[in-house]
């Protein structure tokens, strides 16, 4: 019998590849944590804004939005009030969200519907009212925009 016939392991050697093939498994595991919930608090600002929209309390909503001095709450009523340009918002779905290198924010996407609940696929007409509006938020003071096209 040779050294390459033998089928017996040495202990240590198996410890070891237990070890280190745990190790990979749990970096993979952190970075896939890391990549699914880089963006959870923005998206969970987003959330909020528009849940607070979707109540109708659109006092609360503009100070959420934290907005500039020239955006005024007229303003933002034009903007996400009942007849609103993407008023009335009854039902939402965040579609994606990303960075932009060296950026202070995140771009988050939500499609925003009259029609609640969010209308599936197959429901063509109310699809067709769907709107898509692109939002920053801003991580050093927690604010949101209107997303600056990139």
């Amino acid at each position: 019998m040779g050294v390459l016939d033998s089928t017996a392991e040495e202990p240590r050697s198996r410890l070891r590849r237990y070890i280190v093939s745990a190790l990979i498994f749990l970096i993979l595991l952190a970075v896939g944590l890391w990549y699914l919930f880089r963006f959870e608090p923005e998206k969970r600002m987003v959330k909020n804004f528009l849940d607070t929209v979707v109540a109708g309390n659109f006092e609360q909503a503009y100070r959420l939005w934290k907005p500039v001095e020239t955006y005024t709450f007229q303003d933002f009523l034009e903007d996400w009030g009942p007849e609103g340009y993407y008023g009335p918002v009854r039902s939402y779905r965040i579609t994606y969200a990303s960075r932009i290198d060296g950026a202070s924010g995140v771009i988050v996407t939500v499609e925003v519907s009259p029609d609640a609940p969010f209308p599936e696929n197959r429901e063509t007409e109310k699809l067709a009212r769907i709107r898509e509006v692109r939002l920053w938020v801003d991580r050093r003071n927690q604010s949101l925009g209107f997303a600056p096209n990139f």
